[in-house]
């Protein structure tokens, strides 16, 4: 399979809803680090999932945990959205993407009410949802 021959298959600009996914790859990469980094430094080791003292990593972890949670549901409706339409969801997808760094810092700090500072984050997942959804009811003709 060629480019060219991808390109008859995928919208154009969907290259950007590709860039959005090595984005998010870049995220989970680096949160799993942070985990692993955050064990070496509390002494928590494998298989423990979280600690009875360690607050800090408890919420390192979760920061990390949560967001792979969210991403299978993530990814389903960031596909849908890019294959009906790329640019828009490209910049949601962004969106989602950088807040879950910004839930993750705040997170860090140790106080889990300041992983809210990510919670702009639900601008990229619901338009995700709405456009896949405007996507369902144009196959359908119902819009």
């Amino acid at each position: 399979m060629t480019a060219s021959s991808i390109s008859e298959i995928l919208p154009q600009n969907f290259g950007y809803v590709i860039l959005t996914f090595i984005y998010s790859y870049v995220l989970l990469m680096y949160l799993g680090i942070n985990v692993g980094k955050a064990r070496k430094k509390y002494g928590i080791k494998y298989p423990q999932m979280y600690s009875d003292k360690e607050n800090v990593f408890n919420c390192i972890q979760r920061a990390h945990q949560n967001t792979l949670e969210m991403y299978p549901g993530w990814l389903i409706f960031q596909l849908i959205a890019g294959l009906a339409f790329p640019l828009s969801a490209s910049v949601l997808g962004a969106i989602w993407v950088t807040s879950r760094f910004s839930y993750a810092h705040g997170y860090y700090t140790g106080d889990p009410e300041k992983r809210m500072k990510g919670a702009y984050g639900y601008i990229g997942l619901f338009g995700v949802l709405i456009l896949s959804l405007t996507a369902a009811l144009q196959l359908l003709n119902v819009v």
